[in-house]
C-alpha cells in the first residue's frame, strides 16, 4: 500500500495524545495524587481515593460511559490521518445482544479504538440504537485516573463477570473481544494475515449462554501501519518478552513507523487505509450449560463466516487474490 501525505502537526499531536495520555497518567498524575496526600491539598487526592474504592466495581458493572468525551474532535484528526473507516454489510438489531469478534490484534488496534471507543466514524449512526463496548485487559481497571479515562470511551473489562452484565442488562449491547488477544500482537507484521483463533472458544461458550448473536469482523490494513522486529523464539529477547508479559499482561514489542520528515523513520503509523468490515451476525440459541460439542460447532461455523468475510472484501482493501486467512 503507498504511503499517503506527511501529517500535519495536529494529526501528529492526536496520535501522540494516545499514549502519552496513558504515560502522563500513570508516571505523572498518579504520583502526585500520592504527593498531594502530604500537602495542605491531602483532602483531594483523599477525596478521589474514597471514591475510588466504592466506585471499584463499576468496570464490571457497565462501566460509565460519556458521550462528551467519545465524540471529542480530537479523534477525527486520527481517523483521517491513515484514514480509519466503518463498513456495515447488515444491519444489527437492537432487540438482541452481540459478542463481536475483532480481528486481527494488530499492534495499537487503531482501527477497533477509533470506530468502537470513539464517534469518529460515526457508529451510532451506522448501527442505531446498538451500544459498542471494547473489551480490554482488566487490570487497566485497577489503575487510578486511567479506568475513568477507558470507561468514558465505553470500554469495559475483558473478565467473565464484566461480560455477562452486559449481556444479562438490557438490549442492544455489542461486546468486542480481540480474541487473538496480545499475542497476537507478536504476529502484526505487514502482509501477514494470521490469527491466533483456533482454541479461542471461550467467547462462543459465552453467547450461547446468553444466546447472544456472534458477530465476525475483520480490519483491513491494521497490521500494515507499523514495521516489526520478530525475534526467534530461541532468543533472548524473546524470552524478555515473554517475561515482560507474565509480569505487565502484554508483550514489550519492538516496531517502527514513520518520523516527523518525509522519509524518515520514527513513532508515528504509517498512514495507510484502516477498514472495518463488520459481517453478518451469526444466530447463536440461549443454552445455560452449552456441551463442548455446542461450543466446537459453533465455533467452526463462526470461523467459517469470518473466513468468508475476509475472502469477499479482501482485494477491495489491499490483499491480493491469492491471501489466505489462517489460523492458529
Amino acid at each position: 500500500m503507498p504511503y499517503s501525505k506527511q501529517p500535519n502537526s495536529f494529526q501528529i499531536l492526536s496520535l501522540l495524545q494516545w499514549p502519552l495520555s496513558y504515560l502522563a497518567i500513570f508516571w505523572v498524575l498518579q504520583p502526585l495524587f500520592i504527593l498531594l496526600l502530604f500537602t495542605p491539598l491531602w483532602p483531594l487526592p483523599a477525596l478521589y481515593f474514597i471514591w475510588l474504592f466504592l466506585d471499584w466495581k463499576t468496570p464490571e458493572k457497565g462501566g460509565r460511559r460519556s458521550a462528551w468525551v467519545r465524540n471529542w474532535y480530537i479523534w477525527t484528526h486520527i481517523r483521517d490521518y491513515f484514514p480509519i473507516m466503518i463498513l456495515k454489510t447488515e444491519d444489527l438489531s437492537p432487540e438482541r445482544n452481540y459478542i463481536m469478534g475483532v480481528h486481527p490484534h494488530g499492534l495499537l488496534t487503531f482501527g477497533a479504538f477509533c470506530n468502537f471507543c470513539t464517534e469518529a466514524t460515526g457508529f451510532s449512526k451506522t448501527f442505531p440504537g446498538i451500544t459498542p463496548h471494547l473489551a480490554t485487559l482488566s487490570w487497566f481497571f485497577k489503575i487510578p485516573l486511567i479506568r475513568d479515562y477507558l470507561m468514558a470511551k465505553g470500554v469495559c473489562s475483558v473478565s467473565q463477570p464484566a461480560i455477562n452484565y452486559l449481556l444479562s442488562h438490557g438490549t442492544g449491547n455489542l461486546v468486542g473481544i480481540v480474541v487473538g488477544g496480545v499475542g497476537e500482537a507478536l504476529q502484526s507484521v505487514p502482509n501477514t494475515t494470521t490469527l491466533i483463533l483456533q482454541k479461542r472458544k471461550g467467547f462462543v461458550r459465552t453467547a450461547l449462554q446468553h444466546g447472544a448473536h456472534l458477530v465476525p469482523t475483520f480490519t483491513f490494513g491494521e497490521t500494515e501501519v507499523y514495521d516489526q522486529v520478530v525475534f526467534n523464539e530461541s532468543s533472548r529477547m524473546y524470552k524478555f518478552q515473554a517475561f515482560f508479559r507474565r509480569i505487565f499482561g502484554f508483550y514489550f514489542c519492538v516496531f517502527y513507523g514513520q518520523g516527523f520528515h518525509q522519509g524518515s523513520l520514527g513513532i508515528l503509523p504509517y498512514s495507510r487505509p484502516i477498514v472495518t468490515v463488520v459481517g453478518e451476525p451469526l444466530p447463536l440459541p440461549k443454552m445455560e450449560k452449552p456441551s463442548q460439542e455446542m461450543v466446537d460447532q459453533y465455533h467452526a461455523l463462526y470461523m467459517d463466516a469470518l473466513r468468508k468475510l475476509f475472502d469477499k472484501h479482501k482485494t477491495n482493501y489491499g490483499c491480493s487474490a491469492s491471501q489466505k486467512l489462517l489460523f492458529l
